[in-house]
């Protein structure tokens, strides 16, 4: 069935979880087949237009075609249209490792040129951890990875699966939100920042300390832009799979706790981190003539990272008071407002980096590397640029950046990009066309190339599409300009398979 309404394509990716169970005579288990059973009956699920199976990789090397499905249009008058792969094995999220993270970054690598946006069905106790995990071992994304489950299955009569199932496909469909995230009860958090705080509600997941990156209501989708980090880094996606748990540990401190109850936790063989959730703002216990603090003493001489997290959902943890302060003397490093998950996944992957020095580490440690504490940054001031008329509105302001992009005038663009009144990377004209589509087609002598790396150094996305289906790359292979094709794909820019086919270009990806 023809479609007049563009579409996207996103890959969900079946782990397991509650949200693909059904009952067995041992209780609820993982259950296969969830595309046909689970979402092909549902109206919102299908438009029973029967597209094509779409190539996806299974593995690295192995490359099958899979059944899709098409929503009806949405509210932003786009389909959205998916398969689903699910694991050879699938899991109850409590059995979740680095193994099963590992698995789902190196799915995402496979698929990432063939996908605009991709959604990870997830059992729910752990999926804050995998979340903040999958957060620190995909370097430089620039599409939205969306985990999601739910807390009754998709099968029962009273569930929350489809709504948290049919958001997460729309939003990874529709907003280049270039992060990992967490979709849970009409709420999209960064996925560093979240906990699990019911083990019952529909509303089971929190972001304590960071406000969500969108929320869907009755009016449709409101994405907070202003929150929403890019990579800045002009570079191509790629993944770390060596992160591993094994080697870092969780204790919580208690009242009347016993120094050699930590010490034995700190002499596991082969453990090289500790993540201690504290009192308050950071308070724990100094013991008996200060032997707790001796204790954290010998263990850091040891070269053991010991990272200081608070019990309480909200807050940061500081030297505020005498037991906090003692613990920072010792060498324990503040973990400002980083969730236990985020604290835990963030110094693992840390530890397996390759070179990375135990000072390099205890620095990284307390510097944001994708959004997962938050930093205290100091006001600057700045004179405003006389060059620049004063701006009321994002339009306007959006017009003035594609003149100066244009004419090649990097100081007025980049004076444009400074404000802080409008997010100009994300704003796109009445054809869809983002800066960096307008910057494409500009660049060729002057200082548009300069524009132009500006745009993508400060992160704007190269994989955006415009109201035809372009991605900027397919603009500038059209037009034959090849220093933005150059920059472009430096950036980690690819085709879409439709744009392959426009240029007559043969690629082995979507070929069966």
């Amino acid at each position: 069935m023809a479609t007049q309404y563009p579409e996207s394509r996103v890959l969900v990716i079946m782990t397991g979880g509650t949200i693909c169970m059904k009952s067995s005579p041992e209780g609820l288990v993982p259950a296969r087949g969830f595309l046909e059973q689970g979402m092909a009956p549902r109206p919102s699920f299908n438009d029973g237009s029967q597209p094509d199976p779409l190539p996806v990789f299974t593995s690295p090397h192995t490359k099958t075609f899979l059944p899709s499905l098409r929503t009806p249009p949405s509210a932003y008058s786009r389909h959205i249209r998916y398969t689903l792969f699910e694991f050879p094995t699938l899991l109850d999220s409590s059995s979740i490792s680095s193994a099963g993270w590992s698995q789902i970054a190196t799915t995402l690598q496979s698929n990432y040129p063939l996908f605009d946006g991709f959604v990870i069905l997830h059992g729910t106790d752990s999926l804050a951890y995998t979340s903040s995990a999958l957060s620190f071992t995909l370097h430089d994304l620039g599409k939205p990875v969306i985990l999601t489950g739910s807390q009754a299955s998709i099968f029962a009569l009273q569930s929350d699966a489809v709504d948290n199932l049919l958001g997460s496909l729309i939003i990874a469909g529709t907003f280049m939100i270039p992060e990992v995230c967490l979709f849970f009860h009409h709420s999209l958090y960064r996925g560093n920042r979240t906990t699990k705080i019911s083990a019952s509600s529909f509303s089971a997941f929190a972001s304590p300390n960071c406000e969500p990156l969108a929320t869907i209501s009755a009016s449709g989708t409101e994405v907070n832009w202003s929150l929403i980090r890019r990579s800045t880094s002009i570079a191509k996606f790629s993944i770390q799979t060596n992160l591993d748990t094994a080697h870092v540990a969780c204790l919580r401190i208690f009242p009347g706790i016993k120094p050699e109850m930590l010490d034995s936790v700190l002499r596991v063989p082969n453990l090289r981190g500790l993540i201690l959730e504290t009192f308050g703002a950071g308070n724990a216990p100094s013991g008996e003539d200060g032997s707790m603090t001796a204790v954290i003493e010998a263990a850091i001489a040891r070269g053991i990272i010991i990272v200081n997290v608070s019990q309480c959902q909200t807050g940061f943890v500081s030297p505020l008071y005498a037991p906090a302060g003692a613990l920072v003397k010792a060498g324990v490093i503040f973990g400002h407002d980083l969730t236990t998950e985020a604290a835990l996944t963030k110094l693992s992957y840390l530890l397996a980096l390759p070179g990375l020095s135990y000072g390099d580490t205890v620095s990284q440690m307390q510097k944001s590397l994708r959004g997962e504490m938050t930093e205290a940054h100091n006001t600057v001031f700045k004179h405003p640029n006389s060059e620049v008329p004063s701006i009321t509105d994002q339009q306007t302001a959006f017009t003035a950046l594609g003149y100066a992009i244009s004419n090649g005038d990097l100081e007025t663009a980049k004076s444009l990009l400074d404000g802080d009144r409008f997010d100009l990377l994300h704003f796109t004209d009445y054809a869809g066309n983002s800066a960096v589509h307008i910057a494409t087609v500009s660049i060729g002598s002057g200082d548009g190339g300069d524009v132009l790396k500006e745009l993508l150094s400060r992160g704007a996305s190269v994989h955006v599409r415009n109201n035809a289906g372009n991605s900027p790359l397919f603009l500038a292979k059209k037009v034959g300009n090849e220093r933005a094709v150059g920059m472009l794909e430096e950036a980690g820019a690819h085709l879409h398979v439709e744009e392959v086919e426009w240029l007559g270009v043969k690629s082995p990806l979507y070929e069966r």
